[in-house]
């Protein structure tokens, strides 16, 4: 990777650099969400219902590995930033080295359990009947391509540690214009319906790959990086695995309620479990502003805390808030009042869109609050505590998400009111924020008025 790529995060301007930074993020974040939507908007306007399910069903349980893997990946982002900010680079070529070996045999391991468990994931769901056997078969096509998942997250958290968002965006823009090509020649061109959604999907993805590595191996790196460094060496493992595994914990567990809303959706019948995929895919696009920010504050946060500046780390937090803040006023507007558009982008079903809408109404409201959580829980990761990230991702979605989704689902069987669980935990998670965030400040002062006692 070229020098002049590698952004320096610790001095200068704050708004302008991590705008700078944040925008090739959003734009990957975009074209990736776009693989599941080109899936479900080309499945939706030339297959049938059960496709568009299959496709929802099958794309919502791969949407979890793929946060599983990309939140774990965070650990080598955040290591990484901390070494640049600390001015230890030579350190980067082991996290990297590590990180290769490391992710390379959780790829093999998901490649070979994913289509072996595709018939129980879709049984655990609720899946419908109808769409039984569509759902099946696109999560096992899709698990082949699962060690391309891992390769894609792990070249691009490795890149965002070192300041460069603007390589992954590349990629995935090449590999996303595959996957829409392939959606409309196997599913529009050859009607194979949600097999044929997934067909492409894996060949996009093997694409972005082959592509990054091509990059990579072209350019220098702004430390020594060779084959003796791709190894695992145990104190890089202990530290990715330190701050890595609370991320990954929480959003697998954060996921798997996700995945419980739908299975307690799905028993409502076809129509709502397609509504809900659709919305779902809508939200995919809503939320990327947050995430966005999100990612792009724990490589901020990671290099001024590894450069002993905090007060700056501060700073950054409070100005993508109000960025964000900003964003999250326009996408609620358009999911609250305008739903019904958005979902008739990814289905032609009257009923189906309708569905959708009733249910993306709840996601508008929480639009204003996913602007706080998430500039939080990116500030978090780079300070290193992602053992608070996970507690609090993990005691919302279980105490609160699932338990008034299936009340709500139970007293009135509304989508809206079932989606209510959404802002409600992340109402909560945000209180959590700041209690933590007023505790680390108070823990600050106490360590800055200790040593100007000695």
């Amino acid at each position: 990777m070229e020098q002049e790529q590698i952004k320096d995060f610790t001095r200068g301007p704050i708004l302008g650099p991590l705008l700078a930074f944040s925008m090739p993020i959003l734009l990957a974040l975009f074209l990736q969400a776009l693989y599941g939507a080109v899936d479900l908007l080309v499945v939706g306007k030339y297959a049938l219902a059960q496709d568009v399910s299959g496709v929802a069903v099958g794309s919502q349980i791969m949407q979890t590995v793929t946060g599983l893997v990309s939140s774990f990946a965070m650990g080598t982002t955040v290591l990484l930033g901390q070494k640049i900010g600390a001015g230890k680079r030579e350190e980067g070529g082991q996290i990297i080295g590590t990180s290769v070996v490391v992710f390379f045999l959780v790829g093999a391991a998901l490649t070979a359990l994913i289509p072996l468990l595709s018939g129980a994931l879709a049984s655990a769901m609720n899946t419908p009947e109808e769409a039984f056997d569509e759902t099946k078969r696109y999560i096992a096509i899709c698990g082949f391509g699962a060690v391309m998942i891992v390769a894609y997250n792990v070249l691009g958290s490795i890149m965002r540690g070192l300041g460069d968002s603007r390589t992954p965006l590349m990629t995935v823009a090449i590999a996303s214009a595959c996957n829409i090509a392939g959606d409309l020649l196997l599913v529009a061109g050859l009607h194979m319906g949600a097999a044929g959604a997934a067909v492409a999907t894996v060949a996009s993805q093997t694409v972005s790959v082959l592509i990054s590595l091509l990059v990579l191996s072209r350019r220098t790196l702004p430390f020594s990086f060779t084959k003796k460094n791709i190894r695992i060496e145990k104190p890089i493992l202990r530290r990715i695995v330190r701050f890595g595994t609370p991320i990954a914990l929480q959003d697998l567990l954060v996921g798997l309620s996700f995945l419980v809303i739908l299975a307690i959706v799905n028993a409502l019948g076809l129509i709502a479990s397609a509504g809900v995929g659709v919305a779902e895919k809508v939200c995919a696009f809503i939320m990327l502003i947050p995430l966005a920010f999100m990612q792009a504050m724990s490589a901020y946060v990671a290099q001024n805390h590894g450069a002993g500046k905090n007060e700056r780390a501060e700073r950054g937090l409070r100005i993508a808030i109000l960025v964000s803040t900003a964003f999250g006023a326009v996408m609620f507007w358009a999911a609250f009042f305008h739903g019904d558009l958005l979902c008739g982008i990814f289905a032609r079903d009257q009923e189906v869109i309708a569905a959708g809408f009733d249910y993306l109404r709840a996601y508008g409201i929480d639009c204003l609050l996913t602007c706080f959580l998430f500039c939080f829980i990116g500030f978090f990761n780079g300070l290193g505590e992602t053992g608070f990230v996970m507690v609090q991702g993990i005691a919302a979605a279980f105490l609160i998400r699932i338990p008034v989704a299936w009340w709500m689902s139970r007293a009135t069987g509304r989508l809206f009111y079932i989606g209510l669980g959404v802002p409600c935990s992340t109402l909560a998670q945000i209180t959590a924020c700041f209690v933590f965030y007023a505790h680390i400040r108070k823990k600050e002062e106490l360590m800055r008025h200790a040593e100007t006692m000695l």
